[in-house]
C-alpha cells in the first residue's frame, strides 16, 4: 500500500498543484493509495509510525526537507520502504539522492524503481538524512524563523548576511581516540547529504550510501575574511580552504563550552548531545 504524507503548507502552498498531478497519475494507472495531510508539527512522524507497520508498505513524504525528516523519524525502517516527492523550497537532501524534482518522474521512481539501502544518521535519538550541525547555520535558521515576508532562498541569504556580521565563534571539544581536541569555529557540520540552505555545499563530497559521515569544521578566521569564505562555500570549495578541516568517520562526538542548539535537517533541537553516528544502509529509499 502506498501512503502519501503531505505537508499542505510546503513551498508556500504551491504543493496543491503537485498533489493533483500525483492523484491523477495514480488514478489513471489504477494504483491503490491513500493520502494523509499533516495539520501540525510532529503529525508526519505519527502518521509514518502508524502506516509503516503495515506489511509491504511504502510511505512517501511529499514536502520539503522538514517533512522528509519528520517522516524518517516515525518510519519503521525494518519494514517499510521510503519514497520522496520533493515539494519544498530548498529540497537539499534530494540533490545528494538524485531524486528528480518533477512530480511525475519522482512518482515513477517509486512505482517502477527499486528501493535501495541508504544511510541515515542518529543524533541524541533523533534521525537525520541530510546534515546535522551547529554554529552559524543554526544562527541563520533562527533568524529565518523571525522573517514574515521573505521566503525561501532570499530569506536564507539575508539571514546569512546578518549572521556573518553578528556571529560569535563557538568553542568546542572534539573527541577522537580517547582524547579531546579544543577548537573554535564558525560551523561544525556532519553530513550524509552534501548541501543545505537551498544549495550551499557544506559537505560537497558526501555520499549517502558509503557508510561514512563527512565531518567538516570551518574554523575561526578573521571576520574580514568571512565574506570571501562564504563565496568559496557557495562555490562548493569549502574543503579547499586552510581554515577548514575534513575527515570521514562513523561517529562524531563533540562537547561545547556552553549549551548549543543543534540543527538536524534544518529542524532545531535543544538539550540534546552532539553525538552523531551513521546507520549504514539503514533505510530502503527509492532513488536512481
Amino acid at each position: 500500500m502506498l501512503h502519501f504524507i503531505i505537508n499542505p503548507k510546503a513551498n508556500r502552498g504551491k504543493i496543491k498543484k503537485k498533489v493533483k498531478t500525483i492523484e491523477k497519475l495514480l488514478t489513471e494507472r489504477e494504483i491503490e493509495y491513500a493520502i494523509h495531510y499533516t495539520t501540525a508539527k510532529g503529525v508526519a512522524t505519527e502518521l509514518a509510525t502508524q502506516f509503516s507497520k503495515e506489511p509491504d508498505s511504502t510511505v512517501v513524504a511529499v514536502g520539503g526537507d522538514g517533512t522528509v525528516n519528520e517522516v524518517l523519524n516515525g518510519l519503521n525502517v525494518e519494514n517499510a520502504k521510503f519514497g520522496i516527492i520533493p515539494s519544498g523550497s530548498g529540497n537539499d537532501f534530494i540533490a545528494a539522492a538524485g531524486i528528480p524534482t518533477d512530480a511525475e518522474k519522482a512518482l515513477d521512481l517509486i512505482l517502477y524503481g527499486q528501493a535501495k539501502p541508504t544511510d541515515f544518521m542518529v543524533c541524541g535519538g533523533v534521525r537525520g538524512m541530510n546534515i546535522i550541525g551547529t554554529g552559524i547555520d543554526v544562527d541563520i535558521l533562527k533568524r529565518c524563523k523571525t522573517f514574515k515576508i521573505l521566503k525561501g532562498k532570499l530569506q536564507y541569504l539575508v539571514s546569512l548576511i546578518i549572521s556573518l556580521i553578528k556571529f560569535k565563534f563557538y568553542k568546542f571539544f572534539i573527541e577522537k581516540d580517547g582524547e579531546k581536541q579544543e577548537k573554535e569555529g564558525l560551523i561544525v557540520a556532519v553530513g550524509n547529504g552534501s548541501q543545505f540552505g537551498g544549495g550551499i555545499k557544506m559537505c560537497p563530497e558526501a555520499v549517502i550510501d558509503d557508510g561514512q559521515l563527512d565531518f567538516v569544521v570551518a574554523g575561526k578566521l578573521k571576520k574580514s575574511k568571512i565574506p570571501g569564505a562564504f563565496i568559496k562555500l557557495m562555490q562548493g570549495k569549502i574543503l579547499e580552504q586552510d581554515f577548514t578541516t575534513f575527515e570521514r568517520r562513523e561517529r562524531v562526538k563533540i562537547e561545547f563550552d556552553k549549551p548549543v542548539t543543534i540543527q538536524i535537517d534544518g529542524e532545531l533541537y535543544e538539550n540534546i548531545d552532539f553525538d552523531v553516528s551513521i546507520v549504514k544502509g539503514g533505510i530502503n529509499l527509492f532513488r536512481p
